[in-house]
């Protein structure tokens, strides 16, 4: 049996297709899902009405009490978890990890994962110049224009140690061994 480690950050673009495809793995498969929450993730998913769903889904969740509580990064460090998953992250939590800041639970773990030989797969939101269209807690569609800075940021990220940038929710399938269908 696999242990899977899934950050979620405080993205809401993304949110509802990474948690439904999570979800569907949990359901095909006999994998541990161990999900964190950095501060702005449990924001989001309070905001996008998914906070019930959470609870149901993922009942064992832990949130973020600081950038080493709970404490995640050790168990990934030395191999306890055979992926660690951060899907969606945003581009503050790309722009600290490129930076070297570790000061949120979710850049933590990465940074210190990225010292171990456990694989780490992100979903960074602003990954190509262009508009994305998105959808907001309400259900409104909205196009969001991406900055250079963050595409910038992904595109340093994907360079990174022991970081492989993924670019959709489904690829998250193929990474861990689960037809789609």
């Amino acid at each position: 049996m696999k242990r899977i480690a899934w950050g979620i950050t405080g993205s809401g673009d993304l949110i509802k297709e990474t948690y439904e495809t999570m979800v569907d793995i949990k359901n095909k498969t006999d994998l541990q899902i161990m999900v964190f929450l950095s501060k702005e993730g449990e924001t989001v998913m309070k905001w996008y009405h998914m906070w019930n769903d959470i609870q149901k889904d993922f009942p064992n969740f832990k949130t973020e009490g600081g950038p080493n509580s709970p404490f995640i990064a050790g168990p990934l460090q030395v191999g306890y978890y055979d992926a660690l998953i951060i899907a969606p992250m945003t581009s503050n939590s790309v722009a600290k990890i490129v930076c070297g800041i570790g000061d949120t639970l979710v850049t933590n773990v990465v940074s210190q994962t990225a010292k171990g030989s456990t694989p780490i797969y992100v979903l960074p939101v602003d990954r190509e110049m262009g508009t994305v269209k998105t959808v907001s807690p309400e259900g409104r569609v909205m196009e969001l224009k991406m900055r250079e800075v963050d595409v910038s940021n992904a595109k340093k990220l994907a360079q990174m140690e022991n970081i492989t940038v993924i670019n959709s929710p489904d690829e998250l399938y193929d990474i861990l061994g689960v037809g789609k269908d």
